[in-house]
């Protein structure tokens, strides 16, 4: 199965966050027999019930190329063009997996030892694989983290702080609304404070972002509503202090705001002979905590057209990824370091 298979294979497996087992055992089963043919190892790593991270491995790994199995919904299969591979996946991430795996191929026919390959779940929601790999890491010292960077190695990504907001009310019958009190108003008012949060920027990363993602509450349309819950997130480029006060003086004394998930922005390694940008996403890196090793952070396709209904990888990209991962990992075998 060459790259472009391998890509569409994977897309054609639906793994939205929480659904990755099927596409894990695929994995399991293409790297087994790549570990048995060059005599490597390969495990799961439990990350939550049914859910396992995939590693492989030659040698004792000094530097692991990783990404996630998972993706957004709604699931779509793929299809091919001369240039591009489409589905859902495509980009994020399984056409990165395929990538891996081919330079995995073209770093053990070579006789290279010592590196790994993990492939993690639930990055796309709450990075519970790269946290439970964290927990039990393998030795790695270099961690090659896969996301769509058009190939160009990200010095820095945002991180992200989300919340749930929830609003409760007072059921009426809507031709008498004043014997009632409407949880959507609330929540309304309380996220229209929140749009006002005057967010930070920095020199390298830019400005803070604000995403009200999910809405949702109400009964009917003839009923004063009861119950409205809303989902937020910022996307962060320093400490999120200010905007966690912001926020619960948004909601204090008309709903309830809970942080259910925070992962810091971070300022990444530069590699010689690569080129650079920074991105404005969330990456698995945070949650790594470094126990996998120093992170680069680099991958084929466009973040632009990642959880859109025309996501897709260039076939260009994706033969220098490979190229690319496996520069990388033999220089950081031969030198320990990125760059002089």
């Amino acid at each position: 199965m060459n790259l472009f298979e391998l890509t569409r294979a994977l897309v054609d497996i639906e793994s939205t966050t929480n659904h990755e087992k099927n596409v894990g055992n695929y994995l399991y089963a293409q790297l087994s027999a790549l570990t048995t043919r060059y005599s490597g190892r390969i495990e799961r790593i439990p990350a939550e019930p049914q859910r396992d991270n995939i590693f492989a491995c030659w040698g004792e790994p000094v530097v692991t190329l990783s990404t996630h199995m998972d993706t957004v919904p709604p699931f779509f299969a793929s299809r091919e063009d001369s240039e591009f591979i489409w589905g859902r996946g495509s980009c994020d991430a399984k056409g990165i997996i395929a990538a891996m795996v081919e330079a995995a191929k073209k770093l053990v026919a070579a006789g290279t030892r010592n590196f790994g390959l993990l492939f993690v779940v639930g990055e796309e929601r709450n990075s519970a694989g790269a946290r439970a790999a964290a927990a039990t890491p393998r030795g790695s010292r270099f961690l090659i983290n896969g996301e769509p960077t058009e190939n160009r190695l990200a010095l820095g990504s945002k991180g992200a702080l989300r919340y749930e907001i929830t609003a409760q009310g007072k059921l009426a019958h809507s031709a008498y609304p004043e014997f009632g009190h409407s949880a959507i108003h609330t929540l309304l008012d309380v996220l229209n404070d929140i749009r006002g949060i005057r967010l930070p920027e920095d020199a390298l990363l830019g400005r803070s972002t604000l995403n009200i993602g999910t809405l949702d509450g109400g009964r009917a349309p003839n009923v004063v509503a009861d119950l409205a819950k809303a989902e937020i997130m910022f996307r962060t480029i320093g400490d999120p202090a200010k905007i966690r006060e912001a926020v619960a003086a948004a909601a204090a004394g008309r709903a309830e705001a809970v942080e259910v998930f925070y992962t810091p922005a971070m300022q990444l390694a530069k590699f010689d002979g690569l080129p650079t940008s920074v991105v404005a996403f969330t990456t698995d890196i945070p949650s790594f905590e470094g126990a996998w090793g120093q992170p680069f952070l680099i991958g084929p396709g466009s973040i632009h057209v990642a959880h859109t209904a025309e996501e897709h990888i260039p076939k260009r990209e994706l033969s220098e990824a490979v190229d690319i991962y496996a520069r990388m990992a033999t220089q950081l075998l031969a030198t320990g370091k990125g760059g002089a």
